[in-house]
């Protein structure tokens, strides 16, 4: 068996985002596309001899064939071990906790997280550090420039092992390691919480359905929920990953998880719901009649972090994106402890936790964790819940409207307007931040703007400095309207608007968030121009 070096030639625009490299399946099923970005990632990590990789995905079309290909890669740039999840899966939160329980030099992520797969669907492959963690910026700007360059790949001509059976195997100098998807993941989850306490709760009568939306948490799920926490079968629903999803959107939000709302809005629901996306990182939280935003989920994650084992020596601090709610600083006021606001993308928390500045870490678009890993992290935040739950005897609203009358309630919504032409988007962006000088100590319908601004975020520990951020509109109440655009799709461009207003009294607690936020959406929808811009009436979701 040889190590052959084919002659290639460039592909434009395989420039990784925050996500790394996500494409309709169409452009990865082109001879070389694939190989030529992962040799991209080995051109730019440094020598790879005698290191371990870790090796796995959601299980979305391509996935094994991606494996494949990958793992004859991996043994022609001499690594010495290859950890891959049996079948080819893994979660993004489990390939982290991989890479830091084995202290592999890194892993490879096959996942476009919630976009739609098959066929017609999305393909997406990422490199994340021996932390754990999505590659910081250095990497892959290296890896983009790699690809503009690159002359040849190797790869080795020995075939790919089985991927169903454990065990262990070789391709020329490197073993390969087929491993359970779970057993590392589900490990780390029972040092993290309570499971005596959730298992009593279980057997107690507490109901309840996770969505698994045909996508790569359903192993997880089933493994812990109904193998190690004793949950009835049935707790599970769409459990059985399907390489298209079973012609879903894998997005954990009551829009997508449709079937999730509809029977936890029911006059006989269970007691708890939720949901994970694709590639598991994210997670939808809902009680009876009441679906939690993400942005109150991270504020009551940490106002009751002691709960869970892992965190009763308290948390160090809470980070969360810029777009998320504010609902989490007022937390952090309370505790003492300090609140960071990044940009979008968990890359930057990696360095605030791996510094001990943040323990909990938050983005609004359904995406929950801490320090345990590098990820976000939607089984996690299951358990977390359930821990809560557990632990204080009372039901999912009770916890969300207490939580609410000490702090206060963040009314929030996002609208994401999606397949926009991608020229008609900047140029909105562009007419907004034009409009940045002027827009301080201006009124509009009551509300006065204290700040207008394009997010900029010096990160603390290593002083990289992030610039166009995200426009910001912050008005002398709190409130807040916030206008970017998301590097997430593969068609067009999407822009993401974000509506905040803070309410303290209690009895104003039960208005409708869209009636809440009206103000605001009509102030942001003048100050943007967006109908005129880019020809679009209405958003394509809200949440």
């Amino acid at each position: 068996m040889t190590i052959q070096t084919v002659a290639t030639t460039p592909f434009a625009g395989q420039r990784p985002g925050t996500s790394g490299l996500r494409k309709k399946v169409a452009e990865f099923l082109q001879p070389g596309y694939l190989e030529n970005f992962v040799q991209a990632i080995f051109n730019s990590v440094g020598d790879c001899a005698g290191q371990t990789l870790v090796l796995g995905g959601d299980g979305r079309y391509f996935n094994r064939t991606a494996v494949q290909v990958i793992l004859r890669m991996a043994a022609a740039h001499g690594y010495a071990r290859v950890l891959v999840g049996r079948g080819g899966i893994l979660s993004t939160p489990a390939v982290s906790c991989v890479i830091r329980k084995h202290a592999a030099a890194g892993g490879i992520v096959l996942s476009a997280s919630h976009n739609p797969g098959g066929p017609d669907g999305d393909f997406g492959i990422k490199y994340n550090v021996g932390n754990g963690g999505p590659a910081p910026e250095k990497i892959t700007e290296a890896i983009y420039v790699a690809t503009q360059t690159i002359a040849v790949y190797r790869i080795s001509d020995t075939a790919a092992p089985p991927l169903d059976q454990l065990g262990i195997s070789q391709i020329e100098q490197m073993r390969v390691e087929v491993i359970d998807s779970v057993d590392d993941y589900a490990a780390l989850m029972s040092e993290l919480f309570d499971f005596a306490a959730i298992k009593a709760l279980f057997a107690g009568g507490f109901t309840m359905r996770f969505d698994g939306m045909h996508a790569v948490s359903g192993p997880y799920a089933h493994a812990i929920l109904e193998g190690m926490l004793g949950a009835p079968a049935g707790t599970v629903i769409n459990g059985t990953p399907l390489e298209d999803f079973g012609g879903h959107h894998p997005d954990p939000n009551p829009v997508n998880a449709a079937e999730l709302i509809a029977l936890m809005f029911a006059p006989d629901s269970p007691d708890f719901g939720a949901a994970s996306d694709g590639d598991a990182d994210r997670n939808m939280i809902v009680g009876r009649a009441m679906a939690v935003t993400p942005s109150d989920s991270l504020a009551i994650i940490a106002a009751n972090a002691t709960v869970a084992p892992g965190y009763r020596a308290g948390i160090a601090g809470i980070a969360r994106s810029m777009p998320t709610s504010t609902a989490a600083d007022r937390v952090a006021r309370a505790l003492g402890v300090p609140c960071f606001e990044t940009p979008t993308g968990w890359k930057y928390f990696g360095n605030l936790m791996d510094a001990g500045m943040a323990t909990l870490c938050g983005e609004e678009s359904y995406g929950t964790g801490s320090n345990h890993i590098r990820e976000k992290d939607g089984v996690w935040a299951v358990l977390f819940w359930l821990n809560l739950l557990a632990a204080s005897g009372k039901p999912v609203d009770t916890i969300v409207r207490e939580h609410w009358a000490r702090f206060g309630r963040n009314y929030y919504s996002r609208h994401d307007y999606e397949a926009v032409d991608a020229h008609a988007a900047e140029d909105m962006m562009e007419h907004l931040r034009a409009q940045l000088p002027e827009l301080a100590g201006q009124q509009f319908d009551g509300f006065s703007v204290a700040l207008a601004d394009d997010f900029v975020y010096t990160d603390p520990v290593d002083h990289s400095v992030a610039t166009r951020q995200g426009v910001r509109i912050v008005m002398t109440d709190g409130s807040r309207i916030v206008f970017r655009l998301s590097g997430t799709g593969t068609e067009g461009a999407t822009i993401r608007l974000y509506l905040e207003k803070y309410e303290a009294d209690p009895a104003r607690h039960d208005i409708d968030p869209q009636v809440a936020l009206a103000e605001l959406a009509t102030i942001a929808a003048g100050v943007s121009q967006l109908k005129a811009r880019t020809g679009r009436e209405h958003p394509t979701i809200v949440t």
